[in-house]
Formats: structure tokens, C-alpha cells, sequence
């Protein structure tokens, strides 16, 4: 950051009184500009033993699997995004959701809230960020073709989860470089 939004005048990057970690305060207004971490949001779509997927059609990992999800929008509960992506990517209507992952990004500084949610019928189909969408039983997942670490961890839970028939909310930190992989065991 450069300038600052409120008045336009240069920032500069300090620890402010009061405070424990460096800010970008404008130099003229000494408006304090905080930047805290994105939310996604999004489901693990259940229909009997399959899971429903959707090929993303954007960067990042433009060609790959991933549930849907995305960012939260201001003005909408992290339930409600949950449900807003998964028609936005799938054209899929779902119901029952309850929070099943959450993972903290650290070097993306973001958030992710996956919610297993089941899915309310077979009329879905691609919507304008994916270029396909299907159901997969375990053994058919692309598993090698999975976008984030974040969904190769949901779907492991699930499944794992599956066998037993509870489904815990899992914390995960992954304070790795992206791509790298790394599980933490479940807090009952």
C-alpha cells in the first residue's frame, strides 16, 4: 500500500501506539488501514455415497478439482456463502449444512469454512467458473487433479468419517508453503 484510501496522502508502515504489530498509517490523516484475513466459504455437497465436484474454469488452478466455494461477500453469513457459491459454481441447491472444516491459511492470510451440506437434487450443471461438475463416489475422485490442499483434506476427513457415521468439525492449520500437505488429527 502506497497511498492512503481516506485522503489520498502517502502511508507509511509503523507499529501504532497501542498496537502490537506494524500498520499502514497515512502520513496526513493517520488513518490506520488494517488488512485481516479473507473468508471462503463453501460445501461438500452429499448425494447418497457421492461427493459433487466442480472442474474450475479459472485461475488459480485453472483445470483442476475442488468443491465449491469461494469468498465471502460483505452483508451475508458464512452459511449463506456457503450456499451462494455452491449455485453460482454447481447450479446446485443444498440443504442441512453444518461446518465441518476449518482451515487457516497462514501465508494467504485466509480462512476457510467447508460445510458438509447434502444436496438437494441431480439438477446441477456448470456455472460460469467451472467447465464441468460431477458426482464421485471415493474411489473416483481425481485425487491427483484436486485444486487446494484444503479440499484433498475435506474429502479425507468425509470419507474417513463416513465409516465411523460421526463427522466432527475439524481445525486445521496449514502454516506451510502452499501445496504442501499437511493434516492435523481432529479435536472431539
Amino acid at each position: 500500500m502506497n497511498y492512503c484510501s481516506q485522503c489520498g496522502a502517502s502511508v507509511r508502515f509503523e507499529i501504532p501506539a497501542g498496537d502490537n504489530r506494524p500498520r499502514h498509517i497515512c502520513t496526513a490523516c493517520d488513518f490506520i488501514h488494517y488488512q485481516n484475513p479473507k473468508i471462503v466459504a463453501g460445501c461438500l455437497p452429499v448425494y447418497e455415497d457421492k461427493v459433487l465436484l466442480c472442474k474450475r474454469a479459472i485461475e488459480p488452478r485453472n483445470g483442476y478439482w475442488t468443491l465449491p466455494a469461494g469468498f465471502m461477500e460483505n452483508g451475508e453469513s458464512t452459511r449463506d456463502a456457503a450456499m451462494r457459491e455452491t449455485r453460482e459454481e454447481a447450479n446446485a441447491r443444498v440443504s442441512n449444512l453444518e461446518l465441518y472444516t476449518v482451515t487457516s491459511l497462514v501465508p494467504v492470510s485466509q480462512v476457510q469454512m467447508i460445510y458438509k451440506a447434502d444436496l438437494d437434487d441431480l439438477n446441477f450443471s456448470a456455472g460460469d467458473e467451472t467447465t464441468d461438475v460431477g458426482l464421485f463416489s471415493e474411489d473416483e475422485i481425481p485425487w491427483d487433479d484436486l485444486a487446494f490442499q484444503t479440499i484433498r483434506n475435506a474429502l479425507k476427513f468425509y470419507f474417513a468419517d463416513r465409516k465411523t457415521g460421526k463427522y466432527p468439525t475439524r481445525h486445521v492449520d496449514l502454516n506451510a508453503p502452499p501445496g504442501t500437505y499437511i493434516e492435523a488429527p481432529p479435536k472431539e
